[in-house]
């Protein structure tokens, strides 16, 4: 993360000196001047430490400096003195001043002040975001790789996995997108650094820019202070874009920013601030249609675009599907408080013949609504809840079934040029496009139910409608 320290010292010498000793890239400096009233000015901004020289201020009182330890940031307060006696020592540090540094020491003690107050704040962003830890945290050899087209997707992950390079990563919903971006952050040079997710598809417009970079005080109605961003969190680190594809337009142009010159501005502030963050990114979209479209940029998809890796859908790996599931079990077993220990040969086929839709998570899904369901140590054949289509069984019951479900045997004559992901991607929307359409038809155009029951948040609705021109004043 990006340290934020707050320098009020009338001494221009000895201003300057602190000023080389904090010269580093993850601390940010405001200079607080004489005049101004500190304790008030510190309570809006969001500060990590403040320095202060003895004698600078009117005497502080212990109300004043509970009051800025009790912000959210919990800022160390530092006073600097020349010869401060054992008897002001003592009053320091009983009003609630943390530290008493002689300014003679002021480039060495200030050196480790600032590793230790980073080294603590990265621990806290790790509790204040669940998402930067997982325990053990996963590494690329903990995929399971028996299928040729997981082992060459694995080969080119590990061929980016100690660089520092951008990476986009695709995938259906349910591969596992989040766990490749935190994998490849483990494996790399960051590892002990903050892992910051942001979710694209789930921030309401009106909140992302601040979401992103942060706010100042006063940028808006209602910001009383200053508020970090998740990039400023993440300094150092790696943030990890998911759903990038459903970023507005306006702040792909400050993203694009970032990416190019590594600094960032909070709302309503004029400082730049040096960024050092990996950033990887993620989406089930396709990004070069929406590039088309005119619903992502194009320099940025091609900055993004530096390496892509994109996760075969379980369908593909059919041959991994036997370890997941007694991995799973095995996992989910005890943490659910079962005695399951394994699973039948039949629903193992039961399994490795399904279509799974949902990819990896709906397999995580079906297996521990299997374990609770279970009334014996073996998961059978009716312990499973597979939702399984008429297009997924092994053949169709009647003549009607077989005329309803056809496959025509001429498909096409375009379809022929193209790969098999391109085919795929045009039925899939196709699909898509008659489901949202029967949605709205049911909901009568009120976009909360449609989305609720769509499973998606209402701006992604919206987007989705706007992709395939339907309206819900079409719909009323």
């Amino acid at each position: 993360m990006l340290l934020n320290s707050i320098v009020a010292v009338r001494d221009e010498k000895l201003r300057r000196r602190l000023l080389r000793a904090l010269d580093r890239r993850d601390v940010l400096v405001n200079v607080v001047d004489a005049e101004s009233n500190l304790w008030k000015d510190v309570s809006t901004r969001a500060c990590d430490v403040i320095i202060l020289s003895q004698g600078m201020f009117p005497k502080a009182t212990i109300e004043e400096i509970q009051a800025i330890k009790d912000l959210p940031e919990k800022p160390i307060v530092v006073i600097l003195s020349e010869s401060a006696t054992e008897e002001e020592r003592a009053q320091f540090l009983a009003t609630g001043f943390d530290l008493i540094l002689p300014t003679q020491q002021i480039e060495r003690s200030l050196g480790k002040l600032i590793s230790s107050i980073l080294g603590r704040r990265r621990l806290a962003i790790n509790r204040d975001f669940p998402a930067v830890i997982e325990a053990p945290k996963p590494l690329l050899d903990s995929f399971v790789a028996h299928s040729l087209t997981m082992n060459n997707f694995l080969r080119l992950a590990r061929q980016v996995v100690r660089s520092d390079a951008t990476v986009l990563i695709l995938g259906e919903t349910g591969v596992g997108k989040e766990r490749l971006a935190r994998t490849l952050h483990n494996g790399g040079s960051r590892s002990n650094k903050p892992f910051i997710v942001v979710n694209c598809g789930a921030l309401p417009e009106n909140l992302f820019e601040s979401e992103l970079f942060g706010h100042d005080e006063g940028a808006f109605t209602g910001a009383t202070r200053v508020r970090r961003g998740c990039f400023e969190l993440a300094h150092s680190g790696t943030i990890f874009l998911d759903e990038i594809g459903e970023m507005p337009l306006h702040l792909q142009v400050k993203l694009l920013r970032v990416l190019d010159n590594r600094e960032m501005q909070r709302i309503g502030s004029e400082i730049l601030m040096p960024i050092d963050v990996r950033i990887m990114a993620a989406t089930n979209r396709s990004l070069a249609k929406l590039v088309q479209n005119g619903e992502f940029r194009k320099d940025l998809y091609y900055r993004l675009n530096v390496v892509t890796l994109e996760i075969p859908p379980l369908r593909e790996r059919v041959e991994d599907i036997p370890e997941l599931a007694n991995t799973y079990i095995a996992y989910l077993g005890p943490r659910i408080g079962c005695s399951v220990t394994g699973i039948s040969p039949q629903a193992m086929r039961m399994l490795c013949d399904y279509a799974w839709p949902g990819n990896v998570r709906e397999l995580f899904n079906v297996l521990e609504r299997a374990i609770l369901l279970c009334e014996t140590e073996i998961i059978d054949t009716h312990d499973l809840s597979l939702n399984v289509s008429p297009l997924q069984e092994a053949g169709p019951k009647t003549k009607n079934d077989a005329k309803e479900f056809a496959v025509p045997e001429l498909l096409p004559s375009d379809w022929l040029d193209l790969p098999i992901k391109d085919v795929r991607d045009h039925v899939f929307g196709k699909i898509e496009y008659e489901y949202i359409k029967q949605i709205l038809k049911q909901t009568k155009g009120r976009i909360g139910q449609a989305a609720e029951r769509c499973g998606l948040n209402e701006r992604a609705l919206y987007t989705k409608m706007k992709q395939y021109g339907l309206s819900k004043e079409d719909f009323k």
